[in-house]
């Protein structure tokens, strides 16, 4: 073993420390968030409870929210001027870029509008994904999923590729972050990961050439005072002829705005229609209760307990 550059000669008998974190191996990000988390403590943040990568600050007449994904970080707040401030003292702790106003955020593109609301939207990645698998001349299609199409796991025609088939489901399932239309297609997709059939690769082809004919497609939140909860939930009962398993389905809207969805297959069989959909609005109400948790530390209230 030879010392590195800079280092002097001799000293034989000494030994090299080595400091893991700024090497990028695997407790390098742990290091990195423990470090930042001390800082934004120590700056008077508080850390959410019940979503630790966001911290808190709040005053009499401002309010900073910070939220933390690895080494980037989103910043906003109802004062300008607070985030300029924030930003500097962070620069006396840290080596920063400041990329200004939000755009672009782990693939998500972030448009604001006039009336102070924003867009999501996968576009680009989207269409990275389409050019990747020769799908970008696809025929569009209008439906993500035929309506009358069970899928099974037996098959006589084996899928003849199946790594790619998880691959092309791994991008879908990032893409559900701002198309909740194609969350039940892709939960539904999702569970012949293990061992895909043709008629599960044709399935998946169906659900692109819809995305072809989305490509713009996302969410839209409005800017809104507006802080009532309602939920709609629903299942299909003994929908997976496989295990006679139910899908359970559910969003969430704070005022006109969506803010969650999900669709997952049940974990045990309902003997029922109505026992599916109990399962289904049970656990439709431990994510309200989360969500109200998350509000409650970022100091929002509710106009109205939530309606179901």
């Amino acid at each position: 073993m030879h010392q590195p550059q800079g280092f002097h000669q001799g000293n034989s008998d000494l030994v090299f420390k080595l400091r893991k974190a700024i090497y990028g191996l695997k407790q390098a990000p742990r290091a990195w968030f423990q470090k930042l988390t001390v800082t934004l403590l120590q700056l008077g943040f508080t850390q959410a409870g019940s979503d630790h990568s966001l911290f808190i600050s709040t005053s009499s007449t401002t309010s900073i929210y910070i939220l933390i994904y690895v080494d980037n970080i989103i910043i906003t707040s109802n004062s300008s001027l607070a985030i300029q401030n924030l930003i500097q003292t962070l620069y006396q702790s840290f080596s920063l870029k400041d990329l200004s106003k939000l755009h672009h955020f782990l693939g998500i593109k972030v448009n604001s509008d006039n009336a102070g609301g924003i867009h999501l939207s996968q576009t680009k990645y989207l269409t990275d994904i389409l050019d990747k698998l020769n799908m970008s001349t696809a025929k569009p299609i209008k439906t993500p999923m035929a309506p009358s199409l069970k899928l099974i796991s037996d098959s006589t025609q084996v899928c003849h590729d199946p790594s790619l088939y998880r691959s092309v489901i791994g991008f879908l399932q990032y893409l559900t972050i701002t198309r909740p239309d194609i969350a039940y297609t892709v939960n539904k997709l999702c569970q012949f990961m293990h061992n895909p059939f043709e008629v599960h690769c044709k399935a998946t082809k169906r659900l692109l050439r819809y995305l072809k004919g989305t490509l713009h497609h996302g969410l839209h939140y409005k800017s809104s005072s507006d802080t009532e909860i309602m939920a709609y939930c629903d299942s299909d009962w003994a929908s997976d002829q496989d295990d006679m398993r139910s899908t359970s389905g559910n969003c969430v809207y704070l005022g006109s705005n969506i803010v969650s969805w999900m669709a997952k297959k049940q974990r045990v069989v309902s003997r029922s229609s109505t026992e599916a959909k109990f399962r289904s609005l049970a656990s439709l109400v431990t994510k309200i209760q989360y969500i109200q948790n998350l509000l409650s530390e970022l100091h929002i209230k509710s106009s109205q307990p939530p309606l179901i």
